[in-house]
């Protein structure tokens, strides 16, 4: 059995692990990453079938730190995409923001839209109660019951009622009457997105952002823990390997840390019982045309059509498709304690539904492909803030640095967690 000794011990190499261990060089310190995949990159990885390139849930960079910019760049010079998605609705394409762009509506549902935005309910932001009441003050009860509430379900898995509101932030764009007036009669050319620019690697997907990140760092594969002696300061792997560290640096999701740290008080189990999140799968499509994907991404608001997102790979780059060729990537996702469906149930159903969506047929398809991750989304039910916290000093009492996004527990973009790690 191999027993190793390092002052570093990173704990999954996703962003945050790979971060991690370029702080540490950057330092002149090193640390050894160990990851239970065959690959390094977790959510930032991608895989390739048939000359087709699809990333894991991970999509697009928009940091605003010039440095972190200047890293990701250095390490995969990357497109510029000004984020244009658009909206599916009951047969309708809105630009998004939906309310912002009604103008492909009927007549009549942008009546109940715009007369319901204008009548909605009047209420301090400290007394709104949870999400659903946030919707509904924003947007007023037509829009958010049919829009918000719909995707809510798709994208969380949850009612929004379920949910708190600190997470929001600026994710969603609140419209002045104005906006959604002018919007109702043409499509608006202004963006209201919360960046300028969505950046994509113009080569080697996603995690190509980390190449430079990435060299030199010592990651060993195939070491998926299993236990962590916090006392004797070891951790033991499913292969029957042990490494025993000076500091540990976990991205491993909060949950998992609770099941494989010894001795962990009941209090923190119950703690980690509280914790909610989504997981889900990806349905990945190559098609034989270059012509069927036409959007970077958009939503999908119709609750019997399986994906809440749709992106498009090949428009991300070119470089992820074959000459001649286009792809979509579909997301679906569940709460983590909902059933989950057949992967060959959800393939099959997300397939028949984006087929009309789309304008594809069978004929057209080169690659399908489905895949499951345990772990998508932070889900923001009201407990989260008291149950991480106490998870959180358990975790750093025993001299355990949680980081990335399931790590610190969070809603974190790409860039956020490159940056969480706090080395």
């Amino acid at each position: 059995m191999e027993n190793t000794s390092h002052s570093n011990i990173i704990l999954g190499a996703g962003i945050a692990g790979i971060s991690a261990g370029w702080h540490l060089q950057e330092q002149g310190s090193s640390g050894v990453i160990f990851e239970k995949d065959d690959d390094w990159g977790g959510l930032c990885g991608f895989f390739t079938i048939n000359g087709f390139r699809f990333d894991r849930f991970v999509h697009f960079s928009f940091a605003p730190d010039a440095r972190t910019v200047g890293i990701f760049e250095a390490s995969s010079p990357t497109f510029a995409h000004p984020p244009v998605s658009y909206n599916y609705w009951r047969g309708y394409w809105l630009k998004h923001p939906a309310q912002n762009n009604l103008a492909p509506l009927p007549t009549e549902e942008k009546v109940k839209i715009i007369d319901s935005f204008v009548q909605r309910p009047q209420k301090a932001v400290e007394d709104i109660a949870n999400y659903e009441e946030w919707l509904r003050v924003q947007y007023g009860h037509y829009f958010a019951e049919n829009f918000p509430f719909a995707y809510t379900r798709k994208y969380w898995g949850r009612e929004p009622h379920e949910l708190e509101t600190r997470w929001v932030g600026n994710r969603l764009h609140v419209s002045p009457l104005a906006e959604v007036l002018r919007g109702s009669y043409a499509e608006q050319e202004e963006n209201f997105y919360y960046t300028k620019f969505m950046r994509y690697p113009k080569r080697g997907g996603f995690r190509s952002i980390l190449d430079g990140c990435r060299e030199g760092l010592d990651i060993r594969f195939r070491k998926k823990v299993i236990s962590i002696d916090p006392q004797a300061r070891v951790v033991s792997f499913e292969d029957g390997s042990q490494a025993s560290y000076e500091r540990l640096i976990s991205s491993l999701p909060l949950p998992e840390m609770v099941r494989i740290v010894r001795n962990c008080p009941a209090e923190v189990q119950a703690a980690a019982a509280q914790l909610t999140w989504t997981c889900g799968y990806q349905v990945s499509l190559g098609f034989r045309r270059p012509d069927v994907a036409k959007h970077l991404w958009f939503y999908i608001y119709d609750e019997d059509v399986p994906p809440a997102r749709v992106y498009s790979p090949n428009l991300k780059s070119p470089d992820n498709a074959p000459a001649g060729c286009s792809s979509l990537q579909a997301e679906i996702f569940y709460a983590n304690d909902a059933p989950i469906p057949p992967a060959d149930e959800v393939l099959t159903h997300t397939i028949e539904k984006l087929k009309p969506i789309c304008n594809f047929s069978d004929e057209d398809i080169l690659v399908r492909d489905i895949r499951f991750e345990p772990y998508a989304n932070i889900s923001f039910t009201p407990s989260i803030y008291t149950a991480r916290q106490t998870i959180h000093n358990w975790l750093l009492s025993l001299h355990i640095h949680p980081i990335g996004r399931f790590g610190l527990w969070d809603y974190l973009w790409s860039h956020q967690a490159f940056e969480s790690v706090g080395v």
